[in-house]
């Protein structure tokens, strides 16, 4: 049973809160994609998180149909019955959801897995993310405490985001955002804990901002302050207590330094996001491929190219390769080697 179910979610988030590490969430948008995340927690000994964006979903789904759902359940369904060939848990996750899609994407995957249940087949997906980061803090949280008492109903892992991740991601572009939407404050953490702990039997994950960005960066030019998790953290467990630390969500991790990443590990970041250098390790062996076959991949001067060169699954696998490697890099950055859960 390696796509995780919620129980042993919840152990993983517990493990990775008790022993300062954190999974690496990797994004997909194909079979090929998933099945390289799979492969390399697998050679790390590390339960992983696999997530699916609306983009993903929608490229998953074919560009004649776009449908973000659709393809977010068929690369759900692959998962699934790839992840029983190994031995780690898997869990998988939906990413950056808006409220003007949430009827289109998160609440489709929500009715399907309630489908399932129903059936009693396990879930489809084990949490979700709501990014209302957007919106005011207030009308943000209302729609997550909504929206998080569904997921209870049905044993799903609500992620909630609350400040803005620089720069751009999936089409959603924050880079003209206000400086100080970039630092979430004790006080939001405050108000995130108090409103989402009221709904009882639920459990949540909280992407706090600390000066993360998606997008390319060189090491160094993302300038972190992990400290405002820190204090955010002492804030909540000041009033509410220990057992009230929050589970964090680090997105937007490309060029973070790797001191700055250990250090978040230490104020409760369970969960790291990686796709951008995910997305270049897989298309860096294709161009290399190209470049280097080029009277191969292509039928130039009256000639009729190499087909062995041409054939998609000739390069395909090298960019599995290659991301396999990436995502182990991951787990590594990350503190998660070795710590699967699965026999224990």
């Amino acid at each position: 049973m390696p796509v995780a179910n919620y129980q042993t979610y919840c152990k993983m988030l517990d493990n990775a809160q008790k022993n300062g590490f954190a999974y690496p969430a990797i994004n997909v948008t194909s079979m090929t994609t998933a099945n390289a995340a799979i492969a390399a927690f697998a050679k790390m000994k590390s339960d992983g998180i696999i997530q699916v964006s609306t983009g993903g979903g929608e490229f998953a789904s074919g560009t004649a149909l776009k449908s973000a759902s659709l393809g977010a359940i068929s690369i759900a369904q692959h998962v699934h019955l790839v992840a029983e060939k190994y031995d780690v848990f898997v869990a998988l996750h939906t990413d950056h959801c808006t409220a003007p899609k949430l009827e289109s994407f998160v609440n489709p995957l929500i009715e399907e897995t309630r489908k399932r249940r129903a059936k009693g087949l396990p879930n489809l997906f084990n949490s979700h993310m709501f990014d209302g980061s957007e919106l005011p803090l207030k009308e943000n949280m209302k729609i997550a405490v909504e929206l998080l008492k569904v997921c209870a109903e049905n044993e799903i892992i609500l992620e909630v985001e609350a400040g803005v991740v620089g720069g751009e991601e999936d089409g959603v572009n924050n880079e003209g955002s206000p400086a100080e939407k970039l630092y979430t404050t004790p006080e939001d953490m405050l108000y995130v804990a108090e409103v989402l702990s009221e709904v009882k039997g639920a459990r949540f994950m909280f992407a706090a901002t600390f000066g993360n960005v998606h997008g390319v960066y060189k090491p160094g030019n993302v300038k972190l302050k992990p400290a405002i998790l820190r204090e955010g953290q002492n804030a909540v467990m000041q009033k509410f207590g220990k057992n009230a630390e929050m589970d964090l969500v680090f997105h937007g991790g490309s060029g973070s330094e790797i001191s700055d990443i250990h250090e978040t590990l230490n104020y409760g970041v369970v969960k790291m996001n990686i796709d951008t250098d995910t997305q270049y390790a897989f298309t860096r062996p294709i161009v290399d491929h190209f470049f280097k076959n080029y009277d191969g991949v292509l039928k130039i001067e009256g000639e009729v190219g190499n087909k062995k060169i041409y054939d998609p699954r000739a390069y395909l696998k090298l960019a599995e390769k290659s991301m396999i490697e990436r995502v182990i890099q991951g787990c590594r950055d990350l503190k998660s080697e070795g710590t699967t859960l699965f026999g224990k």
